[in-house]
């Protein structure tokens, strides 16, 4: 006469072996997908990635607007007369020397850039997020005789030199920020990455 408990406890370890490894397989199947969904997307990468431009087409005393991380940032070609005119406003100045941490090492100088005739800066108004608009023609009548040209925020009125720099007794808090950037040639500039700031 078989052995029924035998039979029974060898048919009981192979059902649960073979339960529980279709349990594995099946929660390991559900479980990709969902790991991979917690990645970032590929639009998410790319929002975030390094933008390369040409700037030798830029006049001077021109304005060009790109886009980083969803936020515009200017690259000005400042003309000699610009930046002579960097040089007499300090008085003026809440930060002239951009002692804030609001720009990389590298731009911590009076024409807070690389190369003095090119200045890159994020576009965003360090007091409520605004966007100021490019205003270098000299003194009009609306800004005050003390301006020489630069950014002019029209929702509250802060004003920023054309280094970026804010004024005294303006809402804005801080100088405009100058992102990451790098010059990889006489003409190709990439925002949002530098040798000390990799993507």
């Amino acid at each position: 006469m078989p052995d029924y408990t035998t039979v029974n406890l060898n048919r009981r370890k192979w059902l649960l072996a073979g339960t529980g490894a279709s349990g594995g397989a099946m929660l390991a199947a559900a479980a990709i997908p969902f790991v991979e969904s917690l990645a970032p997307s590929e639009a998410a990468k790319a929002a975030g990635a390094p933008v390369e431009l040409d700037i030798n087409q830029i006049a001077p005393g021109a304005l060009l607007t790109a886009e980083w991380r969803g936020r515009p940032v200017w690259i000005l070609h400042r003309t000699e007369r610009m930046l002579a005119l960097l040089r007499g406003n300090d008085a003026r100045l809440a930060d002239p020397r951009s002692e804030q941490q609001q720009q990389p090492p590298y731009a911590a100088n009076p024409t807070r850039s690389i190369r003095p005739a090119v200045l890159v800066a994020t576009g965003i108004c360090t007091h409520l997020g605004c966007v100021p608009v490019y205003r270098p023609d000299m003194a009009p009548a609306d800004l005050g005789s003390d301006w020489n040209g630069g950014f002019y925020c029209p929702c509250h009125g802060s004003r920023f030199d054309l280094a970026g720099r804010v004024f005294k007794n303006v809402p804005a808090p801080a100088n405009l920020e100058i992102p990451p950037h790098e010059y990889l040639s006489d003409t190709r500039l990439r925002i949002g990455a530098d040798r000390q700031h990799p993507a």
